[in-house]
């Protein structure tokens, strides 16, 4: 009987040192996936300024940070301010290509703003031209 405990007491020791080290890995994994993940949403957030909404770190169901995002306002096209639409659009951009390892969506938010700022540039430089005054 007195053997009998021994194993059991020996059998919950590692049972424990098991449960401890699955445990710390489990921290250190947390730990590099949101360091990881909250530097490059980081980065968003910084060169998004003011059009830059709050970081959010998505976790799995074990608690585990798997991704992140930031919101963005997305500029919309304004013919009467079609400046401040392409300098919003620079800002998305910016903003999107921050992190230096931007996802495939950073690359879809970063061609939409492209798109925008090439449609205001172009109500831009039509503008400029109503501009010109040829008197001789």
């Amino acid at each position: 009987m007195i053997s009998g405990i021994g194993f059991k007491s020996l059998y919950s020791s590692l049972f424990s040192q098991q449960n401890q080290a699955k445990q710390q890995q489990k921290q250190g994994l947390i730990n590099k996936n949101y360091n990881e993940i909250y530097a490059h949403e980081a980065a968003h957030k910084a060169a998004g300024g003011a059009l830059a909404g709050a970081i959010v770190i998505e976790k799995n169901a074990d608690g585990i940070p798997v991704g992140g995002h930031v919101a963005i306002k997305m500029p919309s096209l304004n013919p009467a301010n079609p400046q401040k639409t392409i300098d919003d659009a620079n800002t998305v951009i910016r903003s999107a290509m921050a992190p230096s390892d931007p996802s495939d969506q950073d690359y879809r938010v970063a061609s939409q703003a492209r798109s925008i700022k090439s449609q205001a540039q172009g109500i831009l430089n039509n503008k400029q031209g109503e501009k010109l005054d040829y008197t001789v």
